[in-house]
């Protein structure tokens, strides 16, 4: 490659630093991948460059919520439930838990009230207490409808008392920051209809984001909040982890690869690979080749065709991660439950690649096909896991 200084001077005006170190080390395996037409070289990385929108949002993980300035802009809430949402992030702040609780709290209250402050049929009318509806369950109240063992009436229908009593239960329950929204939110609640949480989770993390300066985008480490460093075993507040540590070595749609459905991160062989969040895995197999051959057990190469071992994880918002080219059959099986950040694999070069990494792909509305693909990089980065972070 007599090209070579060239093509790192043009890496180094578009990736991040920490990123370059990963992306030049395996510049030399000319990496080819599903949808491409042969090798790529590190030039044709289209797709990585970041949105200008996407650098301009700000993550402080010092904001205080404002309970009484102007509320942001939601379809689906009016002022009111953002001003309960409020409340319950404050009183999360205020009892130090990580932001990832606020998550899980808000999407609770979504479920469970549409974060309303309701009342039921049984509240006396003599305590005349203030409230914003009438709730479905006849004994329970308030944002997150608690029953009696959770307190008095009056405490009940106060939303920060309620906030403050679910978060102390929430963070009794074993390594909840990595579980699923669904299954630590049911921990705490006991609800009829557990799976129902998870369709709230993706809204939740933006009203966050939107009221505490980005603060789904965090990640505790050695207890402090730190912004956009969510990979392997750190998961940040939106419930999102990178997949590995390497840098972008190919892009998404890019103009030499129009077909390439993914990113291609860099990875050494048996470098492992997380779940990038918490979900249930749809497939775990090999890929036939062109020729229909399920032949994974060995090196690939380019026009093979092909993802090579592979799996697609079902997320919460019918988002699916997949995660191509591994070196040999994946940890993981069809139907099973995954945590984020667990491991689900390891790097390889299998199917139609000519050289280790990683094929990663998004997909939206729980499409697996290529119309439902979407663009990993701003994917990532909006949930606080930028692809290519170091560890």
């Amino acid at each position: 490659m007599s090209g070579e200084p060239a093509v790192a001077a043009q890496v180094r005006r578009k990736l991040r630093v920490g990123v370059l170190a990963t992306a030049v080390t395996v510049a030399l395996a000319l990496l080819c991948c599903v949808g491409g037409a042969g090798a790529f070289f590190l030039t044709e990385l289209g797709g990585d460059q970041e949105d200008p929108k996407l650098a301009a949002l700000d993550c402080d993980p010092a904001y205080r919520v404002n309970l009484t300035g102007d509320m942001p802009r939601f379809a689906e809430y009016g002022e009111a439930q953002l001003r309960n949402a409020a409340v319950i992030i404050k009183v999360g702040q205020d009892m130090k838990v990580p932001a990832r609780g606020w998550v899980i709290a808000l999407a609770t209250a979504m479920q469970e009230s549409a974060l309303r402050n309701l009342a039921n049929t049984t509240v006396p009318a003599s305590l005349a207490l203030p409230h914003e509806g009438v709730g479905a369950d006849h004994d329970s109240l308030g944002l997150f409808q608690q029953r009696p063992g959770w307190g008095s009436v009056e405490q009940r229908m106060t939303p920060s008392y309620t906030a403050r009593k679910f978060y102390q239960k929430m963070v009794k329950v074993p390594n909840w920051q990595q579980r699923p929204l669904t299954v630590v939110a049911q921990r705490v609640q006991v609800s009829a209809f557990p799976d129902a949480y998870a369709k709230h989770e993706e809204l939740a993390g933006r009203i966050v984001d939107a009221l505490a300066g980005g603060a789904a985008r965090t990640v505790e480490i050695a207890g402090r909040a730190v912004c956009d460093a969510a990979a392997g075993a750190r998961i940040a507040a939106s419930g999102w982890t990178a997949p590995l540590p390497g840098g972008v070595v190919s892009g998404f749609r890019t103009a030499a690869r129009r077909s390439h459905n993914g990113v291609d991160l860099a990875a050494g062989k048996r470098t492992p690979i997380h779940a990038a969040s918490a979900g249930r895995v749809l497939v775990a197999r090999c890929d036939p080749d062109r020729s229909g051959r399920r032949d994974c057990d060995r090196d690939g190469w380019p026009d093979k065709g092909g993802c090579g071992w592979f799996v697609d994880i079902l997320h919460a918002g019918g988002f699916i991660t997949r995660y191509c080219h591994m070196i040999e059959r994946p940890r993981v099986t069809p139907g099973q439950a995954v945590e984020a950040g667990e491991v689900i694999g390891l790097s390889g070069s299998s199917g139609n690649s000519s050289g280790p990494h990683l094929h990663f792909e998004v997909h939206n509305s729980g499409d697996r096909s290529s119309r439902g693909a979407e663009d990993p990089l701003p994917f990532m980065r909006k949930r606080g896991a930028p692809l290519g972070k170091s560890e």
